[in-house]
């Protein structure tokens, strides 16, 4: 490809962008406004426009226009007419239809009355509807709004909801001017600031409902907090565990004047209903069996919220945002790392909680420390021959644990952690028996799901004290664990596939460090394996950020360095 005219797009939404581009990061990073990257070998990153990712783009004010001039500026070849089409249609599509309340009363109006009468006699929506007032209103029943927006979004109208929300119970409260665990003066960040203005649209109809994404590290914490201080009213926290839940109490308490007996704490051995409550995702979703009804359901409905935030929202269970389309009169906040979902249920969480309003480039704030500098290494190992037999003959599924387990990996973790001398390592899988035999291998210090919460919070204390420097912890740890000093993850094994594994788990070392604000993440593959095939797709989403992986061979660790200064994740 010409360097200048780098991308190829193609009549099946899917673009190529060749990575030797002399404008690539650029580039890159204006594609991810309106694409998703699928795949992303070593020269040609493949992405594909979708619908929901042009959703998400109007939802930021992108115009057509702008995205086509763009696409036939670096194309090598004419853009297919169907993908122009495409676009147009798609952005135009997003706010076509908009519900508004008038005198207490719901309506769906348009400008295209075509849509209301398709919409009129859609035999899914007609139990919703009221009455048909003119040709470009219709009224509807406000109760069941969220299910009407599911509807549309299925015949491809994303709803953009301006019916606004319910004030909630006031609750006030002010940042504390010197943080209470240090003394130390606390300040917003600009972009922490940023995404809550946007989020909120000063109380009007297009705001409070919607998803800010932000690089694990860099304090979505406190722009759920921010949030908080913006509406001044009794609050919701659904977050990933206890582990979590605790995290979110303590920074409240250190950076807002709360009172500690305002701030309750709902989940498995605690049931406290608060003008600030933090609950878990798990406990709201608990039911004695599949036939039951969810047990904890009710904790939407026994305070006036007048904002629930989700926590890590691109794991939303299914059954809370089917529970989504009934609150809608709520004002919701969602927070992530990343919007990919593997289940494929991005549409009905862009519709539910809302677009995303807010998203910054991970290396922006890379580049201005507030996440640490991150140093991305593959390393490839070949399958330990005593299990090669047993690889042959297996199905795919039983290849990649035979692959991830692979004994080769436990003398790899040692030489490494020889090699990270003096860090503060965390050695994370995804199988409890191949953590276990690391622990018996190496004797260091096991969380897993098993460890009591009480355990688990002397061993991160004894970690962020220095007293323990390395770590094994199991897929608990993949969220919201608090170690701001951990700097080396080594990954032993993870999930099929998962592209938000990836990125939560590097977030684990991200967080700002004082000194040398650096991090290093590292992912032992077995070679010409399932494992490395799902590998690939793992670090999608980094590939996407502008991360690189260096890979290595086994036999290369001994070259290994920390003390260069070039960054593999940045060439």
């Amino acid at each position: 490809m010409d360097i200048n005219t780098p991308i190829i797009v193609q009549g099946d939404g899917t673009i190529l962008l060749d990575v030797s581009a002399k404008d690539f990061d650029s580039i890159r990073i204006f594609m991810l406004s309106f694409a998703e990257l699928i795949k992303s070998p070593e020269y040609i990153h493949t992405y594909k426009i979708t619908p929901v990712s042009l959703w998400n783009a109007a939802s930021l004010k992108y115009k057509s226009e702008d995205i086509i001039a763009f696409l036939k500026k670096y194309s090598s070849y004419e853009v297919p007419k169907n993908i122009i089409f495409q676009i147009n249609d798609n952005i135009k599509k997003y706010g076509k239809i908009k519900i508004i309340r008038e005198n207490d009363k719901y309506f769906l109006i348009s400008d295209d009355s075509s849509v209301i009468t398709e919409i009129a006699n859609y035999k899914h929506t007609e139990k919703y509807i009221i009455e048909v007032v003119a040709s470009n209103k219709i009224e509807i029943n406000g109760i069941y709004r969220g299910h009407i927006k599911l509807i549309l979004i299925n015949l491809g109208y994303p709803v953009e909801d301006l019916a606004g929300y319910k004030e909630g119970i006031p609750y006030h409260f002010k940042f504390r001017e010197l943080m209470k665990s240090n003394n130390m003066p606390f300040n917003l960040r600009d972009y922490q600031r940023d995404s809550v203005d946007i989020f909120y649209a000063d109380g009007k109809p297009e705001g409070g409902a919607g998803v800010i994404t932000l690089p694990c590290g860099s304090g979505k914490t406190v722009v759920g907090i921010t949030a908080m201080e913006k509406m001044q009213t009794h609050t919701l926290v659904i977050t990933t565990g206890v582990t979590a839940c605790r995290q979110w109490k303590a920074e409240i308490l250190d950076k807002t004047d709360i009172k500690e007996e305002d701030i309750g704490e709902y989940n498995g051995s605690v049931k406290e209903i608060k003008p600030i409550t933090i609950a878990t995702y798990k406990i709201i979703t608990y039911r004695k069996d599949k036939k039951s009804e969810f047990t904890h359901f009710d904790i939407f409905f026994k305070k006036e919220w007048g904002l629930i935030i989700y926590d890590e929202v691109h794991l939303l269970p299914a059954p809370i945002i089917k529970l989504a389309s009934e609150i809608q009169s709520m004002r919701r906040l969602g927070l992530t790392a990343t919007l990919v979902r593997e289940d494929g249920l991005e549409k009905d969480v862009f519709c539910l909680i809302g677009p995303k309003k807010f998203d910054i480039p991970w290396r922006e704030l890379e580049k201005k420390n507030f996440i640490a500098e991150a140093y991305c290494y593959d390393i490839r190992i070949p399958l330990d021959e005593s299990h090669r037999n047993d690889y042959i003959m297996s199905t795919d599924r039983t290849k990649f644990r035979i692959a991830s387990e692979n004994e080769l990996k436990y003398k790899v973790v040692v030489d490494l952690i020889k090699k990270l001398k003096d860090k503060n390592v965390l050695i994370i899988g995804q199988y409890l028996s191949q953590l276990e035999n690391m622990r018996k291998k190496t004797g260091y210090t096991i969380i897993t799901g098993k460890t009591p919460q009480a355990e688990r919070d002397i061993i991160y204390d004894k970690f962020k004290a220095g007293e323990i420097k390395t770590l094994i912890v199991s897929k608990v740890a993949n969220f919201a664990i608090d170690l701001p000093d951990a700097n080396a993850l080594i990954q032993i094994s993870g999930t099929f596939g998962s592209r938000q594994e990836e990125a939560q788990r590097l977030g684990r070392v991200l967080r700002p460090k004082s000194g040398e604000n650096k991090s290093y993440f590292f992912s032992i593959i077995t070679s010409d394996t399932k494992e490395e095939d799902f590998g690939h797709k793992r670090q999608l989403f980094l590939t996407e950020q502008g991360y690189h992986y260096e890979i290595l061979e086994m036999d290369s660790l001994d070259k290994l360095s920390f003390e260069k200064e070039n960054n593999p994740c940045n060439n």
